[in-house]
């Protein structure tokens, strides 16, 4: 008997004994190799990257040149004609996006990773620029923070956001470079530290002129322009900032798989047509395809280029005719948006490789420098000088995509010579405000497909003249758009609160900096 109780003793001993090294290992074993529960900021920043920059190119696309009427739409013409509801992005996609973010933000803080740190700020500053910019008064100190209980975030306001911008920029720009991780998975710049930090440098500028009727910049820009070793800015066409697409999905640009009628439903402005035609402008041949009807394939006369105007009823768009003969109306008598752009299914010459997403040009630089200077918030350089390296950036910048898709026809075009830049239109004479007039409208010729940067830059300057179509739901164009409908919903007590500051959830109300 004493002998069976040993023996169980024993066994007993050894189960114990066995469980407690189970127990001790459990964690370690239900771990799935294949799902981890963290990931590395290489693994998150290119969908970081690639879904914020796809949602701004998307904006181009179905609101930013129809609003600033680069382009115009001859079928399903609310956007076109200011019928505009409830957005529910950017708003909700770039939340989501913030999620991520701040996990990068959090492993490289842990890890001591600044260059990782840096790019995640520039990332975070220029979502909530493109977003305070739609919408006015966002949640910002308190976003993204359920986890600590934060589930009804107030409305920060504007003055606020940008404050936190701009600090994130001038931030990121000294974080950048004082680590010595090597960045991977950057898809936008792959990896190069000099280019983030020109980017948060240019954006800094870039915001700081958004801001100029409500606050003087010049201490700012000036010290900026000044140092450029401190502080780096785009030198070059080969500096700015475009993500690049490539053949294959996830890093197809999105126009490239639509459907042709979908495509087909936005074509070249009348406005924009005018302006070019107006300049002898080249650029109407890389914006814009010959029509149809003119039988030409690649590249036409100029005459074989047409735009339909803005804001027209559905029925009136579709069956617009230039020459104002009912026979030679319709779609085949409009241009199509150029060949950079062009869907698969539309034609046998578009290019997947052709469209990159742009989120800051070297070309728009320029404009604001020369405006700064112009304005004297910066002493260096000329406003002039500025104005016209502006004016060539753009010409070469797409001399280069025509030529990099291989179409040398349409690149051959755009050349720019003295006689363009010294045309009563172009050249840089008059007064003030008609260099600023020139400044803005070279701008928004140059800011085409440029996310919503030129709606956000003509509302401060007002640069070109733009008149609301003749079937408009509202006789202005819109400044602001509206909150998505889930805001009211989830979190209306602070919506509440923000309607009540800055005023009617309606396209009609101006953000804080936007002084009419």
């Amino acid at each position: 008997m004493n002998s069976n109780k040993k023996y169980l003793s024993a066994i007993g001993l050894a189960l114990f004994l066995g469980l407690g090294a189970c127990d001790q290992d459990f964690e370690q074993i239900n771990i799935n190799p294949n799902s981890p529960e963290t990931v590395s900021s290489a693994l998150l920043l290119p969908t970081i990257i690639r879904n914020t920059t796809n949602e701004m190119a998307g904006r181009a696309w179905g609101y930013g040149n129809v609003v600033m009427q680069q382009t115009a739409k001859i079928q399903f013409t609310n956007e076109d004609r200011y019928n505009w509801g409830p957005q529910g992005n950017p708003y909700s996609s770039f939340y989501n996006s913030l999620r991520d973010l701040n996990s990068v933000v959090e492993i490289s803080t842990e890890a001591g990773q600044n260059n990782y740190l840096g790019i995640a700020k520039i990332l975070r500053a220029n979502m909530f620029s493109f977003m305070t910019d739609a919408y006015g008064d966002l949640p910002y100190s308190e976003a993204i923070k359920a986890k600590e209980d934060i589930n009804y975030p107030k409305f920060d306001t504007q003055e606020e956001i940008y404050n936190g911008i701009l600090s994130d920029l001038e931030e990121a720009n000294t974080l950048l470079g004082s680590s010595l991780e090597i960045v991977e998975g950057d898809i936008l710049f792959d990896g190069d530290i000099l280019r983030w930090r020109k980017l948060a440098n240019s954006l800094r500028l870039r915001l700081l002129m958004r801001l100029s009727d409500r606050r003087d910049p010049s201490s700012d820009m000036q010290a900026i322009v000044a140092n450029p070793e401190q502080f780096p800015i785009f030198t070059s066409n080969e500096d700015h900032a475009a993500l690049q697409y490539l053949p294959d999905v996830p890093n197809q640009h999105p126009i490239f798989t639509y459907r042709s009628g979908s495509f087909d439903e936005y074509r070249l402005s009348e406005k924009m047509e005018g302006v070019l035609k107006d300049l002898n402008d080249p650029r109407i041949y890389a914006y814009a395809q010959p029509t149809n009807a003119s039988g030409a394939q690649v590249v036409g006369e100029i005459e074989d280029y047409q735009g339909v105007p803005n804001g027209l009823a559905d029925e009136e768009a579709l069956q617009y005719s230039p020459s104002g003969d009912p026979a030679q109306g319709g779609s085949n008598f409009i241009s199509r948006v150029g060949l950079l752009w062009a869907c698969a299914p539309c034609s046998s010459l578009a290019n997947p490789l052709g469209y990159q997403a742009l989120i800051m040009t070297y070309s728009e630089l320029q404009f604001i420098l020369a405006e700064a200077r112009e304005r004297n918030f910066i002493t260096s350089g000329t406003a002039e000088g500025f104005y016209r390296a502006g004016i060539q950036a753009s010409f070469e910048y797409y001399r280069e995509r025509y030529n990099f898709i291989n179409l040398p026809q349409i690149a051959d075009k755009l050349m720019i010579d003295d006689a363009y830049l010294s045309q009563d239109g172009v050249a840089y004479s008059g007064t003030t405000d008609d260099k600023l007039r020139k400044i803005g409208t070279q701008k928004w010729l140059a800011l085409f497909f440029t996310g919503m940067e030129g709606w956000y830059d003509w509302r401060r300057t007002n640069y070109p003249e733009i008149i609301p179509g003749p079937a408009a739901f509202i006789n202005t164009v819109p400044v602001r758009y509206m909150y998505p409908s889930s805001v009211q919903s989830l979190n209306g007590e602070r919506y509440q609160e923000a309607i009540a500051r800055q005023g009617a959830d309606e396209i009609t109300t101006r953000v804080w900096w936007d002084i009419d």
